[in-house]
């Protein structure tokens, strides 16, 4: 709870510094994103746990804070191909946002914290002139237990399939 508590002291120093205020229901928000952060939770599993500890809170002030932290560059929105926008915390100590592998088969996602990045950004520096200030890249395919059939999150197989 320690880290989750410094990174919210951290995201407000971060909206203070661009005249916000982190109210309750931003500090919610956060804390619920923060706390489930391997989901990339959509804005209405992101209400739904909001409403759980704040009954009062409606839908819109929870789109509008998920808005406003895209916006700060807090947290990114992202859309995984699934037909819902999901967000996903930014890091700090990261220069650019982290690469997903998506799975095709099951729809698991796993992250990938390094840049690897980092030589291409040179050489379209250096060949084009041209300053990379954030990339993300999105892998996708299928996990090696489902390409076995040994996956235990099938997607579910529409009919006309």
């Amino acid at each position: 709870m320690l880290a989750i508590d410094a990174e919210i002291e951290k995201i407000n120093r971060q909206m203070t510094a661009k005249g916000y205020k982190l109210t309750v229901q931003r500090e919610i928000t956060l804390r619920i994103l923060l706390e489930n952060e391997q989901d990339h939770l959509s804005a209405e599993e992101v209400f739904m746990l909001v409403k759980a500890r704040y009954p009062e809170i409606g839908l819109a002030t929870v789109y509008r804070t998920l808005e406003l932290l895209t916006e700060l560059h807090i947290v990114e929105k992202m859309n995984f191909g699934d037909g819902s926008a999901r967000f996903d915390l930014r890091s700090e100590d990261h220069e650019h946002m982290h690469h997903h592998l998506i799975c095709h088969t099951c729809g698991a996602l796993k992250e990938i914290k390094d840049d690897w990045l980092l030589e291409l950004e040179e050489r379209l520096e250096r060949e084009y002139g041209f300053h990379v200030t954030d990339h993300r890249l999105d892998f996708i395919g299928h996990f090696g237990h489902c390409r076995n059939k040994e996956c235990k999150r099938q997607k579910a197989v529409s009919a006309s399939a």
